[in-house]
């Protein structure tokens, strides 16, 4: 792929870079290109001069992900500090870039006296993969707290979008393939800092005491089946501790995989199968992916 002529990126563009170092399971293979863009218009450019055929996807913390151990094709775009920041504009409301992480979003709001969005403090990634998943947990969702965002489209173009237009239904919107989110506007409701503190510190404790946050993972595995819990399903169907190669299935929360060392991501990817596979033969339920799978086998 030539790099653009028309405007030439102001921001980072590496060719053939690997992934893994920048995922939570650390495994996985290359993009063809990594573009780090210098701002909006920076983006915009980029994505508009390059092929309308050529793929495009956006990495945030890659913490939701399997990149797939033959790589990526196309440009992988990941938003960096120009957008990574949080701004209160009244008594309830954020203007939060795409790149800005849920603990940083989180603690403006507790900072500024905005509660309601406590919950983002213990989702590991970042806002544009909030509003592209209707991320969630603990009761409240993106759909619950999100006025409007900004996103640069496949063509280049830049527009803003209402809540209204992103069809958001569990885990999942209707943005387009292709598509970038570049800021998000939240709002929450007055509160006390010390109570959203509160909030924010049992939420963290939580997660602590039921989730394997110190290990090479991708947070939760599979979505929540209607009146069920997946980790239920998993562990009934006996797959707490499941082991292909160096991935497992965690003991500690069975929604979870890991990678114990060396696991590839095709290991990962064929565990999270077989449990699916187990899950069905047990329940009849069939599991669907939460976490994103991208790129191609080796």
């Amino acid at each position: 792929m030539r790099v653009p002529r028309q405007h030439p990126p102001r921001g980072r563009l590496t060719r053939q870079a690997p992934l893994a170092p920048l995922v939570w399971f650390k495994s996985g293979g290359a993009a063809d290109l990594l573009f780090e863009p210098a701002d909006t218009e920076d983006l915009a450019h980029f994505i508009a001069d390059i092929s309308p055929d050529y793929p495009v996807m956006a990495l945030g913390l890659g913490s939701n992900l399997i990149v797939r151990d033959g790589g990526v094709p196309g440009a992988v775009i990941r938003l960096g500090k120009a957008f990574a920041k949080v701004e209160p504009v009244d008594a309830t409301t954020l203007v939060c870039g795409g790149g800005a992480s849920g603990i940083l979003v989180s603690s403006t709001a507790r900072d500024a006296g905005i509660a309601g969005v406590e919950f983002l403090r213990s989702i590991p990634g970042t806002v544009g993969g909030f509003v592209r998943m209707n991320g969630g947990a603990y009761g409240r969702e993106v759909k619950d707290i999100l006025v409007e965002c900004e996103v640069v489209l496949r063509s280049g173009e830049q527009r803003t979008l209402a809540l209204a237009d992103l069809g958001y239904t569990y885990r999942h919107s209707a943005l387009p393939d292709g598509c970038i989110v570049t800021r998000a506007t939240f709002r929450g409701t007055p509160g006390d800092p010390a109570a959203i503190q509160a909030e924010m510190d049992r939420i963290a404790a939580a997660r602590e005491e039921s989730q394997p946050l110190r290990s090479k993972t991708g947070g939760s595995t599979f979505k929540n089946p209607d009146g069920n819990k997946a980790w239920a399903l998993i562990d009934a169907a006996g797959c707490r501790g499941l082991r292909i190669g160096d991935a497992q299935v965690s003991e500690k929360h069975c929604n979870f995989l890991l990678n114990l060392g060396a696991a590839t991501s095709a290991d990962i990817e064929a565990l999270g199968d077989e449990v699916i596979a187990r899950v069905k033969a047990h329940s009849g339920v069939t599991l669907e992916w939460e976490i994103q799978r991208v790129g191609n086998a080796a």
